[in-house]
C-alpha cells in the first residue's frame, strides 16, 4: 500500500527534526522498493517556499533541482481537477491549510495513509475519511 508524505514530514526530515528518523526510514524503504511514497506537487511547492522564506534560498533551489532530477525516492503527483475540488472541499470543511488539504485529498483518493506531524491534520484524525500516521516528535 502506498503512503502519502505531507510537507510537514518532508520539512521535518530536511531540517533534521526529532521525527526525521521516521521519515528517513520511510525513504529508505521506498529506495529499496519496499514502499511506494507519494507527495502532492502542492506539498512540494510548500516545502520550496518555506525553505526560501526561511532564508535558505540555496537550499530551496537545491530542493527544486533534486525534485526535478527525481533524486528523492517518492513520486510527485500533479494536482488534477478532481483533486483540486476535493482539496477545496476539505479546506472548506476543516481547519487545515490548503496545501495540507491536497495531501489529504491524495491520500483519500488512493486510500492510503498520510504521514504527518502537522497538528492541524492530527487534530482531525477520524474526521477526514483517511488514515493518519502521526510522526513522533
Amino acid at each position: 500500500m502506498p503512503k502519502v508524505l505531507d510537507s510537514f514530514a518532508l520539512l521535518a526530515w530536511m531540517q533534521n527534526e526529532a521525527s526525521a528518523p521516521v521519515v528517513d526510514a520511510l525513504l529508505v524503504a521506498a529506495e529499496a522498493g519496499d514502499l511506494r511514497l507519494l507527495v502532492s506537487i502542492v506539498s512540494i511547492g510548500e516545502v520550496y517556499y518555506r525553505l526560501a522564506k526561511a532564508g535558505g534560498g540555496e537550499q530551496a533551489a537545491e530542493f527544486r533541482r533534486d525534485v526535478r532530477r527525481r533524486t528523492f525516492p517518492f513520486t510527485v503527483v500533479p494536482a488534477n481537477n478532481a483533486r483540486v475540488w476535493q482539496a477545496a472541499t476539505i479546506k472548506a470543511r476543516h481547519a487545515v491549510a490548503y496545501a495540507d488539504a491536497f495531501a489529504v485529498a491524495l491520500a483519500q483518493e488512493l486510500r492510503a495513509p498520510v504521514i504527518t506531524g502537522d497538528p492541524e491534520i492530527l487534530a482531525l484524525r477520524g474526521d477526514l475519511a483517511v488514515e493518519v500516521e502521526p510522526l513522533s516528535r
